[in-house]
This record gives structure tokens, C-alpha cells and sequence, in this order.
């Protein structure tokens, strides 16, 4: 649903009516800032578990954050995550309501360009990972984003992720796989980007039944041949996209005079002739249920979240997969309570996960538009844009190569020089009732790398800033330079690129 002029004037009584004249979403961002606790200070103590909880589970702390988790405790915390309601911040519900992109069917967005399209996309993805309470939710849209990945810029794709992010990723994120599966193959996103549109009887094209196969369930070496490809791919035959005159365009639609509807048998099952849409239904089920399956997702969920696919929290998941009809909440929930989970080695943050973390450790103020996104882009993970199957990679060795663009949008974000991105400094020293420069120093310590200047690991560091930080002088609610240089010095510190 589009923010109506109504919304937009409540919001903009205050400003007076010529604010109005520069648009409904600068209204809201302008008004809508991220909220700050009135302190932010670190809990006593060791707080690294704490922190590494907060990272694995999420995009990062805000200011405030480890003190509640450390208050509530993991258990709850991990609970809270797995169980999210509907409410959400008033800054971020009213940013997206701003939002056409996130609101529309593809048919109605049809009249605008593509490029403006994809740019609504990628904003309404960035708000999301930014501002959620809900960040367990976000880590999954990640995930599951590029499990099920669609590059948007394929074909009339942009029009139709949109559906398919709110409809597939982020409604099944925390349900089972067997639906989120299903949704996936009614997508028309997905239909569209591998190619199932043209596959018709007689004609029949292989890409997404392969892929469906590779990436989406049994996983490579799942054990399936050739021959269940074509078998797939001919159930499959007639899920297409509706383009009808006088009908929805751009749904799902089965075509019954392009379906095939002979026997098959996929991996060794065998699915009757005459089954219409039926049997790509039966396909589904069988994938779903099918323990390379799970295995192949347990894998995933275990590297993504311990770095180590060949844990065995592997075999663990994959058997909780089978008994619970593939329960993404009873998957996970073993696994962040377990020793393993707190004690796993760092995971290096891909670009999103390090962008998203540094301005959520800031408290950055964002509108997440083109020159955010362009910092992104940068870092080489623009969203969307990944043009094959198989998602953005998470190896180590695919990002080290983006560490200068890190740099770079470390200083231009606590310089301000990200237009529409704001970050307020000294309202954060105050937060922290930091008053002297070596006091802001020990503040944003805290704020980027979550433990206190004392410890082990960052008193090297902070005894090399120290002349440094001893030049800042109180602050006069104005950022300051050499602060802002801290803080950027910080977030491209090599503790920050990883989770």
C-alpha cells in the first residue's frame, strides 16, 4: 500500500507546506530519524559472547543492544529472533510505506522504468536489514535470497521480484522449506529468470529443472541423473507466466495445452499420466522430502551460520530436517543454543553484512538510496544483480579483493559524505556521557567493536590511537574531524570484517 498525501501532510505539519513540495519519502526520512537509547554503554565484563551472538544472529548491534542481550540473556534472545511479530519501528514502517516497489503487483509497476524499479528494490532491501527489530528475519532473507537466487535484471525480472521477496523469501524465511519451495516455484520471478516460461511439451528446457535439482534441494551430488532432469523438466512443463489479455499478467499461471502429460518417474518414483499441474506438485513434494534434501540445506544453514558446512551440526539439522517436515524454527534453534554455534570460528561479512553493521553500530540515519547503494555496488555485492543460480558466494577469498571499497565507505560515512546517510557523532558521545578524547575513543570502541578498550585484544590498537584520540576536543554538537576519522578507522580495523 502507497503512503497516502494524508500520511504525508500529518507528517509534514510540522515542517510547513513547502517541505511537501520535495516528496512524500523525504518527508518521512526527515522526520522519522532511528531512535538512540539514552545510554549506551557497554555491560560490565567480558561481552564477546554477547557480541558474537548479536553478530551471527543479526546485522550487527546497535548502540544499546549488547547491554538488552546481555540483560535478557542468549536464551531469550534467541527466542525473541525465532519468533517475531508483526510490529516493526515507526521509522522503518513509514520509510517503506514510501516505497512503491514494495507495495506493488508487477503490473502495476510496469510504467516505470526498470532501472527505477530495481532502485526502489534494492532500497526497500537495505531499510529492511537496517532498521528491523526483527534481524534473525533479515539474516534469513539473506540467506534465503541467495539459496533461491534471481538476478532481476534478467528479462522483466525487476517487475516481478518484488512479489517474490515479500511473497517467497520473506514470508516462508522462518516457516518450512517444503512451502518455501513451493513458493518459490510458483514465483514468476523464478519461472521467468530460469527460463520454465518456454517450457512446453515437446520443447521441453531443462534450466530450472536442473537447477531446482543442483541448488535449490538435493544439492549436486545429491544422486540424481540426467534422466531425472528431463523427467523434472517435462512435469514441470506449462508453469508459466500469465500474460493474457483480460487476465492478472503477471502471475503464476499452468498452461494445460503445454503440459506433458505422459508417465514419468523421478528418482524412481513414478508419477502417473494425466496428471496435469499435479505433477509438478508431486515433483515438489518428492525434492522436499528427499534426505539429500536435507542434508543439502543442513549444510548450508551450517555454513552460513558456523562457518563450517562439514560440522556435525550437519547431520544433526538434516535429521531434525526429516522429522519436523523441514522446520526452519527447530533447525535452528538447536544450533544457536549449542557450544559449537558461540564458539565457531569469525566469518568475514560479505559487503551487505558489512555495510548494513557498520551503520547500524553508528546509528546512521539513511534513506538507503542510490548513493548507498552505489557504496554497495562498489563492494561488488549490488542486491539483486548476482547473475547466476547459485547466490553470492560466502568463501572468504570472493571478497578480500573489495576491502579498499570498505575503506572508502568507512570514511565517506562518518565524514557525511554519503548523500541521504547521516551519522551524528556527538549525539552518540553524549549517549555514551563520553566527554574527553580519550573518552570518545573508548565510546566507539564500544559502539564499532563491542568490547571495552581494556581488553586484551584491543589495548594494542587503542595504545596506537591514543595520541590520536587525545586531540579530539569536546565536542560542540558538530562532528568532529579527527572523530570521524576514528570512527572510520575503526570500521576498516580488520576485527570489524568479521562476524
Amino acid at each position: 500500500m502507497k503512503l497516502i498525501r494524508r500520511d504525508c501532510l500529518r507528517l509534514g505539519a510540522a515542517a510547513g507546506a513547502g517541505t511537501l513540495l520535495s516528496g512524500c519519502s523525504r518527508v518521512i526520512h526527515r522526520y522519522t530519524p532511528p531512535t538512540l537509547a539514552k545510554s549506551i554503554a557497554l555491560p560490565a565484563g567480558v561481552t564477546e559472547p554477547t557480541v558474537r551472538l548479536i553478530n551471527r544472529l543479526s546485522f550487527g548491534p546497535i548502540p544499546g543492544e549488547v547491554e538488552r542481550v546481555a540483560s535478557m540473556g542468549a536464551a531469550h534472545y534467541i527466542e525473541e529472533q525465532l519468533n517475531p511479530d508483526e510490529t516493526e519501528e515507526l521509522s522503518l514502517t513509514l520509510r517503506l510505506r514510501g516505497i512503491d516497489a514494495f507495495h506493488e503487483d508487477a503490473i502495476d509497476m510496469r510504467d516505470v522504468r526498470e532501472k527505477e524499479v530495481l532502485r526502489q528494490l534494492q532500497q526497500a532491501g537495505l531499510l529492511h536489514a537496517v532498521y528491523s527489530r526483527h534481524q534473525l528475519r533479515e539474516r534469513l532473507v539473506d540467506f534465503w535470497g541467495n539459496h533461491f537466487n534471481i538476478y532481476a535484471r534478467k528479462g522483466n525480472g525487476v517487475y516481478f521480484k518484488p512479489n517474490d521477496e515479500m511473497n517467497v523469501i520473506r514470508k516462508h524465511a522462518l516457516g518450512t522449506f517444503p512451502d518455501l519451495l513451493r513458493a518459490s516455484a510458483h514465483s514468476p520471478a523464478m519461472l521467468g529468470y530460469l527460463d520454465n516460461q518456454v517450457n512446453q511439451r515437446g520443447v521441453a528446457n531443462e534450466n530450472y529443472a536442473r537447477e531446482l535439482m543442483e541448488l535449490h534441494t538435493l544439492g549436486v551430488h545429491g544422486g540424481y541423473t540426467q534422466k531425472d532432469v528431463q523427467e523434472v523438466a517435462r512435469c514441470l512443463t506449462g508453469w508459466t507466466i500469465e500474460d493474457r489479455f483480460l487476465h492478472r499478467k503477471g502471475t503464476f499461471r499452468f498452461d494445460e495445452s503445454h503440459h506433458d502429460n505422459g508417465t514419468k518417474t523421478v528418482l524412481g518414483v513414478t508419477i502417473p499420466a494425466g496428471g496435469g499441474q499435479q505433477d509438478g506438485e508431486k515433483v515438489l513434494d518428492i525434492l522436499a522430502k528427499h534426505p539429500s534434501t536435507a542434508h543439502f540445506i543442513a549444510r548450508k544453514l551450517c555454513r552460513y551460520f558456523l562457518g563450517n558446512g562439514d560440522s556435525p551440526w550437519t547431520q544433526k539439522l538434516a535429521e531434525i530436517y526429516l522429522k519436523t517436515n523441514g522446520d526452519i524454527r527447530s533447525m535452528l534453534r538447536p544450533l544457536f543454543l549449542s557450544p559449537e554455534f558461540l564458539n565457531a570460528p569469525p566469518i568475514m561479512k560479505r559487503p551487505l553484512d558489512f555495510m548494513v553493521s557498520a551503520l547500524r553500530a553508528l546509528n546512521a540515519d539513511t534513506d538507503a538510496n542510490t548513493a548507498l547503494q552505489e557504496h554497495l555496488a562498489h563492494m561488488g555485492q549490488p542486491l539483486y544483480q548476482w547473475p547466476m543460480p547459485d547466490g553470492y558466494p560466502d568463501r572468504t577469498t570472493a571478497w578480500t579483493g573489495s576491502l579498499l571499497a570498505r575503506w572508502n565507505f568507512a570514511f565517506a560515512l562518518t565524514t557525511g559524505s554519503i548523500k541521504g546517510t547521516t551519522v551524528d557523532l556527538p549525539a552518540l558521545m553524549k549517549a555514551a556521557h563520553a566527554t574527553t578524547g580519550i573518552e570518545y575513543g573508548d565510546a566507539l570502541f564500544a559502539l564499532i567493536l563491542g568490547e571495552h578498550t581494556e581488553t586484551a585484544a584491543l589495548q594494542p590498537l587503542r595504545n596506537k590511537l591514543h595520541d590520536h584520540l587525545a586531540q579530539i576536543p569536546p565536542s560542540n554538537g558538530k562532528n568532529n574531524p579527527i572523530m570521524a576519522e576514528v570512527a572510520a578507522l575503526l570500521l576498516s580495523c580488520p576485527q570489524f570484517q568479521w562476524r
